[in-house]
């Protein structure tokens, strides 16, 4: 009996040996017909057919949750930039200013923007502005405004995203080399 598992190990051994010789991992390889940078050598690997993927693992993906690629958050920044920011919250969704005002007036007003979605649409934001009314004696009163600067922030907000996104559509065409003819139909 010890002998047939002598020779069933030895038989093993043997047949993984030749798998893996025949997987091309012994194969004599010339140093100068490969690339050195390894992603154009993934890249010759897989038009050959010696690589494999598993699903979408490895692939681009467009479809990032940071600040710098949502063009609603980056049009917000870029139209509230005559403003302090107190808080700036990608993951809440919240832009706040702190409290602000033009001379020395004891007036002061307070911004704050509600992301309800990231799609570029009339609803997706919330514009909510206070206003601080102080007197002499320093005894402040807060009221929530409704006034059409409400409406004329959201629509400043829309149309630069607007343009931030397609600058961003562009720019990603152009890379891949993808331009639009005039008069061709799509």
């Amino acid at each position: 009996m010890p002998y047939l598992f002598k020779q069933i190990k030895i038989l093993l051994i043997f047949s993984i040996i030749l798998t893996l010789n025949s997987c091309g991992i012994y194969k004599y390889s010339d140093a100068r017909k490969n690339p050195t940078n390894a992603n154009e050598r993934i890249q010759k690997n897989m038009d050959e057919g010696k690589g494999f993927r598993l699903g979408s693992i490895g692939k681009k993906s467009n479809t990032f949750q940071f600040a710098t690629s949502n063009p609603m958050w980056r049009a917000a920044i870029d139209r509230l930039s005559f403003a302090p920011l107190s808080n700036v919250d990608y993951a809440g969704g919240i832009i706040v200013t702190d409290w602000f005002s033009e001379g020395n007036s004891n007036n002061q007003i307070k911004i704050t923007i509600r992301f309800l979605t990231n799609e570029i649409r009339s609803d997706a934001l919330d514009v909510l502005i206070h206003k601080k009314f102080c007197d002499e004696k320093n005894n402040c009163k807060i009221d929530k405004i409704e006034s059409t600067l409400n409406t004329e922030i959201r629509y400043a907000i829309l149309k630069k995203a607007a343009q931030m996104k397609n600058i961003d559509i562009a720019e990603e065409n152009k890379k891949e080399g993808k331009y639009k003819i005039p008069g061709k139909r799509y």
